[in-house]
């Protein structure tokens, strides 16, 4: 658990009204768990911003785009599973955090979004920077709420600093997501001499946050893997964890055609998450069909189940109908596979999803069971929480074989078919792009995977691997705002980073590269240019043109070197793979560079369309 700062009250900013009430929320926050904000600059929000800036246990870092910071802030939140505070000023500015919020809310991510606001008074009446912020981001925050407007009174004070608590533990329970905090202030925004503050003060007492404490954090990736007599430290972990009473019958999966769905999944300890998984599918002998988005490809020696060309084989009608299940398990989000989404809408199964989430995970509307906890919280239930030896060496519960070995001759064959003929691909190809980041990216790297082609290229063509990589995306509204700015904040303060975006991506967010004078890390971005929206010429639009290539693909004609140039930031043109792999086997540790591999869009269309089908 992190320390809690020792408050010492003389180190509360009594300058002013607003700079005492600014500084208790902050100081509420800091005790709650809060480390880091990200501050925009503007007038109205002037008191928020210097108790941020000034507090020392707080990162304050000051970013010019509103949509950028709010995007950096997801990233930072997303990594560390932690709430970050995300501050603008009145009026339109916080309408430019509306897409990160609405990717917070879908993907599970804990902001705090604290607007500056006019007073009452101020609002409806024509005065300069107001709009109605009541309810700015509609239903996509966990709470919503309006603070009162700061007063020299000490019940008032008490109500902030508990709605301020009770704001950041509403950004985790129960489940993740946004918070929208409305902050109007009056003037002085400066923190102008107002000797009543000071004395004030004097009258709140030493106590006063005494009672807040940072909630009880996840035990680490390593205590998890510690053995504790003879059941993990999993166990010890969620024996408080308030259950449903739901133990389902592992029997009633016996003898059944079954397999195991992983779609996205970003969790904060990946290889318990993975072998979790594996403690599942061994004991039931379900093949795992895993999503590249999601860890388990980078574990893959942990579960021998593990099926990563299920696309590709289930192109093949013959593969299709002979591998029809009758139960499948899913955990997390469904796969971004269009191909495995109708297979299941036209074998209908019975499905069971695994999250803890309370919202429906089936955009299908199948026959589905929610079954509301984690995967190791639900491999627990079961009994089968011991370590993963001793999982495999159970006695299994399918005595008929076949379903299983079918799903891995079919993965061996596809899986080898794609492989060698990836490498006999000498051109620059986008997806092979993803194949070669599977195998020469460094041990544990975060990358981040724009939207567009480069999620599907990574679930086409992911190579399983032992690298232990660690993907994060933007999939809960699968936009392609901020990925820039999202993936500096994945890289702030962390380990090397690595990025995969097509280039229109990036140039929508190309404001997150003002982010350099402050990012704390490196990122590497690797831009394929093919000089438009390659996902549109796998679509029918494709066909007509015009207005295909103008209205759809959309090429702009960008010189990346000059754009990184006018930035400040390093670039370098990609030649051949020799010349990739050289360039990512070892990363920096400090600054943003650019390796562009230029590509051409309609062959690409061309390689792409023969690899999916490799067996044809």
């Amino acid at each position: 658990m992190a320390s809690i700062p020792v408050l010492d009250l003389r180190n509360l900013d009594t300058r002013n009204l607003n700079t005492l009430w600014s500084s208790v929320l902050v100081e509420t926050l800091v005790r709650c768990g809060l480390r880091t904000a990200i501050v925009c600059p503007g007038s109205r929000s002037a008191p928020l911003a210097v108790a941020f800036a000034q507090h020392p246990s707080v990162e304050a870092i000051p970013v010019l785009d509103e949509r950028s910071a709010s995007f950096f802030a997801l990233g930072i939140a997303k990594r560390t599973h932690r709430p970050v505070a995300l501050v603008c000023t009145s009026g339109t500015a916080g309408a430019n955090f509306y897409p990160a919020v609405i990717e917070a809310r879908e993907s599970q991510v804990p902001l705090l979004v604290l607007t500056a606001d006019r007073p009452p008074e101020l609002r409806d009446c024509n005065a300069g920077q107001a709009i109605d912020q009541q309810k700015l981001f509609g239903s996509y925050p966990n709470t919503a709420c309006e603070l009162a407007t700061p007063a020299l009174d000490l019940f008032l004070l008490q109500y902030l600093r508990q709605r301020m608590a009770q704001s950041y533990y509403q950004a985790q329970y129960p489940v993740p997501g946004p918070v929208h905090i409305n902050v109007p202030l009056r003037d002085p925004l400066a923190p102008i001499e107002q000797p009543e503050a000071a004395a004030f003060a004097e009258q709140i007492p030493s106590n006063f946050f005494d009672h807040l404490t940072a909630p009880i954090t996840a035990p680490t990736e390593q205590q998890l893997g510690q053995r504790s007599g003879q059941r993990s430290l999993t166990e010890e972990f969620y024996r408080g964890t308030s259950l449903l009473n739901l133990t389902p019958e592992l029997a009633a999966w016996s003898g059944k055609r079954g397999v195991i769905v992983a779609g996205v999944a970003q969790p904060e300890h990946p290889q318990v998450y993975c072998q979790a998984i594996a403690r599942l599918a061994t004991r039931l002998e379900f093949p795992v069909l895993a999503e590249g988005l999601s860890p388990l490809r980078n574990y893959a020696s942990l579960n021998p189940y593990l099926v990563s060309t299920y696309d590709s084989i289930l192109r093949h009608p013959d593969w299709a109908d002979r591998l029809q299940p009758e139960v499948v398990l899913r955990v997390g989000d469904m796969p971004t596979s269009k191909v495995l989404r109708e297979w299941l809408s036209v074998t209908q199964p019975q499905q069971w999803v695994i999250d803890p989430i309370d919202r429906s995970r089936d955009p299908l509307h199948s026959r589905t069971i929610p079954i509301p906890m984690t995967i190791p919280e639900f491999v627990m239930q079961l009994g089968l929480d011991e370590a993963i030896a001793g999982a495999i060496e159970q006695q299994p519960l399918l005595h008929d074989r076949a379903y299983l070995q079918d799903w891995l001759l079919a993965e061996q064959q596809t899986r080898s078919a794609i492989d060698q003929a990836m490498a006999q691909i000498s051109p620059l190809f986008e997806g092979k792009v993803a194949w070669c980041l599977s195998q020469i990216l460094p041990q544990g790297t975060p990358l981040f995977i724009a939207n567009s082609m480069p999620v599907r290229d990574v679930e086409y063509f992911w190579q399983p691997n032992d690298r232990q990589i660690q993907p994060f995306v933007n999939r809960g509204a699968n936009g392609i705002d901020g990925t820039l700015s999202t993936a500096l904040g994945v890289a702030q303060g962390n380990q090397p980073a690595v990025m995969l975006t097509g280039d229109l991506s990036l140039l929508h967010d190309t404001n997150g590269f003002l982010l350099r004078q402050y990012f704390q890390g490196h990122l590497t971005i690797v831009v394929v240019n093919n000089n438009g929206g390659g996902i549109f010429g796998m679509l029918p639009i494709a066909q007509f043109d015009p207005p295909f290539e103008a209205f759809f693909a959309t090429p702009q004609h960008i010189d990346f070197a000059q754009l990184c140039q006018t930035y400040g930031i390093e670039h370098e043109t990609i030649t051949d793979w020799h010349h990739l792999e050289q360039q990512l086997k070892g990363l920096p540790d400090r600054g943003i560079r650019v390796l562009e591999v230029p590509c051409d869009r309609a062959q690409d269309g061309g390689w792409r369309r023969t690899l999916l089908n490799p067996m044809e």
